[in-house]
This record gives C-alpha cells, sequence and structure tokens, in this order.
C-alpha cells in the first residue's frame, strides 16, 4: 500500500518516476556487473564465455526482484543479494560475478547511470519550458503593464519583460544542468578503499573499459565511494531550480489576486471545483502546488551536505539518506517543470485589467521620468525630486489623480506645460530599452539553441 504522493502517484511524472523504482535500481546494477565481466574478459581476467553467460544473465529476465529480496532478508546486504541472484543465475559461471569489485562500485556507478537518463529527461522538459517562455515574451512583449517593487506601482514594464527575465532564469538553470553533468554522471571501479588493488596493475584500464561501456565519466582519484560533493551540487543546483519556479508561480498567484487580476492559471468552468464550500472560487491550484513543492525540495539540500561528510575512507550513513533526497529531488524538480509549463502554455492574460491598473494612479508612475525633465530644463535634482514627491502625495491625500495635480503645481507648470504633462505622464512612451533588452535575449538563446527565428 503506498504511502508517500509519489508512490500513490499524485506527484511525479511516469518516465521520470521509472528510473528510480526498485527494478529499475536492479536493473542499473545488472548492467554494472555486465560491463564489469565484459571489461574483465578483455583484459583476460575471466573467461570469455564467463563473461558472456553473465552478460547475457544480467537482466531481470533471469534476477528478479523477488529474488535478491529473499536473499536480502536472510544476509541483510542488498547488494550481496544482488551478487548471489545474479552468481545463481549464471550457474557454473557464476563465481566470476563481481570479481574484485566492492558494493559501491556497483551503487555508485548504477546511481551514474540513473542520474544521466534522469538529468535527460528533466533537460528536455526545461527546454520544452524555455521554449513556451519565448512564445510568450513574443505574444507580450508590447502589452504594457504596471512594473512593481516591494508590492506598489513603481514604472511601465511589459508582460513580455517579465517573461523574458523568467526566460532567462530558465536558460542559465539548462547551462547549470549541462555543467553538473560532467561531475555526476560518473561511475567508478576502485575497490574498497579506492586503490584498485584487487584488480592488479591494470585497475586504472578496466575501470576505463567499464566506464566507456556505460557512457559515464571517470573519476581522476577516489575512496571507496565517489565523493558526496557531486551530489550535494546536484541537489542544491536542483532546489536553485525549484525556488525559480516557485518565484514563477508565486507572481502568477499574486497576479491572480481578486483584485489584481492580470493573469491567471486556466480553469475548467464546465467541472472544476475551486472549493468546497465557495463555489465562486478559481484557485490558482497548480501554482500553489509548485510553491509547496519547492518548500520540500529547498529541505533536501541540508541531508545532501550532511552526506559530503564521510568517516576515513567511506561510511554509510550516506546511503539511507540518498534513497530519499536523490529520488525525491529529481522527480519533484521534474514534476514542477511540467506543472509550470502546463500553467504558462495556458495562461489567461486578463489585458483590460493590465490597463486599469496601468492607470490606476493617474500617473504617478511616470514621477521618475517628470524628475528626470525637470532636471533637464534646469531644476536640481534634489530639489525636481522633493517637488514631484510633494505633488504625489496631495495626489495620494486628496484621493486625486497625479496628473491633474501637477497640472495645477505652478512650481512645475513653470517648466513643463499641462499638454507636455499629458505626454510625459503616457506610460506607454516610457519603456527605455525594453525591446531591445528582448531581442537581445531572443538572440542570444536562438543562436545557442539553434531555434527558428519564429518560435511562436
Amino acid at each position: 500500500m503506498p504511502i508517500l504522493p509519489i508512490d500513490a502517484g499524485r506527484y511525479g511524472n511516469p518516465d521520470m518516476v521509472r528510473l528510480f523504482t526498485e527494478e529499475a535500481r536492479l536493473e542499473a546494477m545488472l548492467e554494472v556487473e555486465a560491463a564489469l565481466a565484459k571489461a574483465q574478459a578483455a583484459l583476460g581476467m575471466i573467461p570469455e564465455e564467463a563473461a558472456r553467460v553473465i552478460t547475457e544473465r544480467a537482466s531481470l529476465k533471469y534476477v528478479s526482484l523477488e529474488r535478491v529480496k529473499e536473499i536480502e532478508q536472510q544476509i541483510r546486504h542488498d547488494v550481496m543479494a544482488m551478487v548471489l541472484a545474479l552468481s545463481e543465475a549464471c550457474g557454473e559461471y557464476g563465481g566470476y560475478v563481481h570479481y574484485g569489485a566492492t558494493s559501491y562500485d556497483i551503487v555508485d556507478t548504477a546511481w551514474g547511470l540513473i542520474l544521466k537518463r534522469a538529468l535527460e529527461i528533466l533537460r528536455s522538459r526545461l527546454l520544452s519550458l524555455e521554449r513556451t517562455l519565448i512564445r510568450l515574451v513574443q505574444r507580450y512583449r508590447n502589452t504594457v503593464m504596471v512594473g512593481r517593487t516591494h508590492g506598489q506601482h513603481a514604472l511601465p514594464i511589459t508582460l513580455g519583460l517579465k517573461f523574458a527575465v523568467w526566460l532567462a532564469e530558465v536558460d542559465r538553470h539548462i547551462d547549470r544542468l549541462d555543467q553538473v553533468r560532467d561531475r555526476v554522471v560518473v561511475g567508478k571501479m576502485t575497490g574498497a578503499v579506492g586503490t584498485q588493488a584487487a584488480f592488479g596493475e591494470r585497475g586504472l584500464e578496466l575501470q576505463r573499459l567499464v566506464l566507456r561501456e556505460l557512457e559515464l565519466g571517470e573519476p581522476l582519484v577516489t575512496t571507496q565511494i565517489l565523493q558526496r560533493d557531486r551530489y550535494a551540487e546536484l541537489v542544491c543546483l536542483l532546489a536553485i531550480l525549484a525556488s525559480s519556479l516557485d518565484k514563477f508561480a508565486t507572481e502568477i498567484r499574486n497576479l491572480q489576486r481578486t483584485e489584481i487580476d492580470e493573469i491567471r492559471e486556466a480553469f475548467d468552468v464546465s467541472r472544476q471545483v475551486g472549493s468546497t464550500a465557495m463555489p465562486h472560487k478559481r484557485n490558482p491550484i497548480r501554482c500553489e502546488r509548485v510553491s509547496g513543492l519547492a518548500r520540500v525540495v529547498r529541505g533536501l539540500v541540508s541531508p545532501a551536505l550532511e552526506n559530503v561528510v564521510s568517516w576515513h575512507e567511506r561510511d554509510l550513513a550516506n546511503s539511507s539518506a540518498e534513497r530519499f533526497l536523490l529520488p525525491e529531488a529529481l522527480i519533484l524538480v521534474d514534476y514542477m517543470v511540467s506543472l509550470m509549463e502546463q500553467v504558462l502554455s495556458g495562461l489567461e492574460v486578463n489585458e483590460e485589467a493590465i490597463r486599469r491598473n496601468l492607470y490606476l494612479t493617474g500617473g504617478a508612475i511616470l514621477s521618475e521620468r517628470l524628475v528626470v525633465e525637470l532636471v533637464k530644463r534646469g531644476v536640481g535634482r534634489q530639489e525636481a525630486h522633493e517637488l514631484v514627491r510633494k505633488a504625489a502625495m496631495r495626489a495620494y491625500a486628496s484621493k486625486r489623480r497625479f496628473s491633474d495635480v501637477v497640472k495645477e503645481d505652478p512650481q512645475i507648470t513653470k517648466y513643463i506645460q499641462p499638454d507636455e504633462l499629458d505626454m510625459l505622464l503616457d506610460p506607454v512612451s516610457y519603456l527605455g530599452t525594453t525591446q531591445q533588452q528582448i531581442d537581445r535575449l531572443l538572440s542570444y538563446i536562438r543562436d545557442k539553441r539553434g531555434y527558428p527565428s519564429s518560435e511562436e
């Protein structure tokens, strides 16, 4: 009976979840045993026929999870249980299984295989999210909206620029995954303390052959285990990615507030229920799920960092923690990426509300522009700032439009005529280099990925 939500199928994409099942883990360890036997036969360490049989039988067809668990119950060692089950399946050649190896030659190299496949899936999903953001940047690059700082109206931006910031962030995450890949998609075949003594003088050559067969990177030096700074880095990067997704989700949630209502998660009005008590509710549940799961992923950073510490050439304290943190981090982050891609693909943009909020302060969001213009016309910068600040405070106090208040201020109209103020307080004409920044980002990403110029 499943207990955790991942096992129950509530969270996680099937292709990623499948990589971390007990069957998949056993299959990966059997792949490593097969590669070890092939390499040892190539170097004359074991008979070629033994390697052929081991390679053939190192599969779930011959080594069942049930048999491995049955043996483990008796001997209390999961890797040795796999070795004994494979040895049984290999008959007279069973004595050559796992020759010269230690448990973590198999475990860590199997992790390398699993992580290689997991990062390929995650990267593919990030690229899909990136392409969705490119389309949103293009579609809304000219949709002027109010930018907010400290939760307050600040200056005009475009919705496309907001999406461009997210796009650049996703691009950096793809780069980080590409960079960390070489440090975590790695295996080892170094024996009990890292000296390869059981393999003799050809230990390095053996390791090279095994890892080449499995298409994994090779460590320059290690102990009985791969050093856990590798996995800690991966989990930290996944937590940063989760935090970015949380940021996107939180922004959407805030902009979906009833009184703002600028963008919304898609909602199936024909059947979706928002609340058991309040039938009118349209809650941003996908974004809330992303934010909640981000908290779980960030919590995995601590055990990942704790695992960097190991007694002498190794201890086993890392093992139990890794059974949780590596699957959970990758399954949850991958799921969060796909959730965010769903949200953004179906995002509803309320341009009427965007326009309403843009003009809500009656031009106060152009106060910076007014200060700059006054300085251009001979007013000292600090004096100009104070003139505009006082006008804004009077507008707030009297609940009048900022534009009306400044037009009545002789200290301002002495320098700027009322008809000029109408132009200066038009938010659509105060966007700085927004379009150039968007063009620069889109060109950079298209060149890097080889996307066509119209990714619409």
